[in-house]
């Protein structure tokens, strides 16, 4: 990790402390939480970046040959804080940041794209793709993550050279493509379909429209971040991220590019679309009370449930939309952690939130991480902790999903982003040593 002095030392830092405290509190977490985030942590860097000759960066998702634009971002996210003393950890993200630029003005509608022009991806969906993308299933939250990404990385580092035209153009872009899906049923020529699909779930219904959403101020998305069709289209999760990063846009928009017309569309595009969330998106649960919905069509139906993957009801806090402590986002977390969220499962060895996309009953090392993350009970933090270094099949990786009665069945040996999610998880904890290693707990 010489490449990178600022992940070296941070890596150093970690581990040292973990060996600390499992000398001070053996029993507080398992002794190869400190092996595992060596291992860990740096996958992505190790494993899925490629600097490109023109400057750019290519980071594949991991067993998958492409770059995904909310995987790359996610990906990098806990670098993003030590790059500000890291010369070569900022030209990786500077790459990142245009290449994801140079791919939403490719085709603002795909999730993943290719490293060349050179036709890979999925073959037979409707309409074609062009020769740059892996996939065109259109994902609101592939136009949020790119622009979280632009702003820390100059929240952290206070370099303005990554705020280019091509940059604006991108901001440009993605504030039209959410006004337009808005309207999705009147005012976008979107479609996708995929003839013969092994899931039901790849592909949209009403010829590749969707079901029917009206008006609510809400963005449209055709597919969850799991790559799955929404049942309804209006994806609170995604929306909340969609508002959270239009502050940025705006931001980013006045004071790099003086661009007063674009800032002052993302704040009333911001606008709308919190006022639809809080209007269209909340139900009143008989056992949990007044509850986010995870999805909704505008018309009064509703999808109670959770994925696994971010964003999610459960990573409101993470996304930035609502403080760890709201009422309503407690209520919502109590029932996406509760078998009443379809998609929870528990086992023998764990318990968690699992996900449609993969075997019935599979469990995500993701899901558990973010559990860790928006919470401060370090009990809970402790037990996760646990659980994802004793489900990893002895392999010290973290996998997309395990069976919880039997961690050695897996999908997807190689995913960087729950090794990178796993690693921010496990900072998150180790940043706050100090007050959890309080002197009446350090007993002989």
């Amino acid at each position: 990790m010489y490449q990178y002095p600022a992940i070296a030392a941070l890596i150093d830092d970690v581990t040292q402390k973990l060996e600390r405290l499992d000398q001070v509190l053996p029993s507080a977490y398992p002794s190869r939480l400190h092996e595992m985030f060596t291992q860990c942590y740096p996958n992505t860097l190790t494993t899925t970046v490629e600097l490109l000759e023109d400057g750019t960066t290519f980071v594949v998702t991991g067993d998958i040959p492409a770059m995904w634009l909310r995987d790359s971002s996610a990906q990098v996210n806990p670098y993003i804080h030590l790059a500000k003393e890291d010369q070569a950890l900022q030209r990786m993200l500077r790459g990142l940041i245009q290449r994801q630029a140079q791919y939403i003005l490719l085709d603002p509608y795909a999730n993943a794209f290719n490293r060349e022009p050179n036709g890979q991806g999925h073959k037979g969906d409707q309409p074609p793709a062009g020769l740059w993308v892996w996939e065109r299933k259109f994902e609101l939250d592939s136009l949020c993550y790119p622009i979280k990404l632009c702003y820390r990385y100059w929240q952290h580092t206070g370099d303005m050279s990554i705020f280019n035209e091509s940059v604006h153009t991108m901001l440009r872009k993605v504030v039209e493509i959410m006004r337009i899906e808005q309207h999705h049923d009147t005012r976008s020529s979107y479609t996708f379909e995929r003839p013969d699909p092994l899931l039901p779930s790849d592909t949209l219904p009403r010829k590749g429209r969707g079901t029917p959403t009206p008006y609510t101020g809400m963005v449209w998305s055709g597919f969850r971040p799991s790559d799955d069709a929404c049942k309804y289209g209006y994806l609170i999760p995604a929306n909340m991220f969609a508002v959270v990063v239009l502050g940025y846009a705006s931001e980013i928009a006045r004071i790099q590019y003086q661009d007063e017309s674009l800032a002052q569309e993302a704040e009333a595009l911001c606008q709308e679309i919190e006022s639809a969330i809080e209007t269209y998106g909340i139900v009143e649960h008989p056992r949990y009370g007044r509850i986010y919905a995870y999805e909704t069509d505008g018309y009064g139906n509703y999808n109670l449930m959770d994925d696994a993957n971010v964003p999610s009801l459960l990573s409101i806090p993470y996304l930035g939309y609502r403080p760890m402590d709201d009422a309503l986002y407690q209520n919502t977390r109590r029932f996406v952690l509760s078998s009443d969220n379809p998609y929870y499962y528990e086992g023998k060895y764990a318990y968690g939130i699992g996900s449609p996309h993969t075997p019935n009953g599979y469990i995500w090392p993701i899901a558990l991480s973010m559990s860790g993350l928006t919470t401060t009970d370090p009990t809970e933090q402790q037990k996760i902790a646990a659980l994802l270094v004793n489900t990893t099949a002895n392999t010290g990786y973290m996998h997309e999903s395990f069976h919880p009665d039997d961690p050695q069945h897996f999908t997807r040996p190689w995913f960087a982003w729950a090794n990178s999610l796993f690693g921010e998880f496990v900072q998150s904890f180790v940043t706050n040593l100090p007050t959890s290693l309080a002197p009446e707990r350090r007993k002989p």
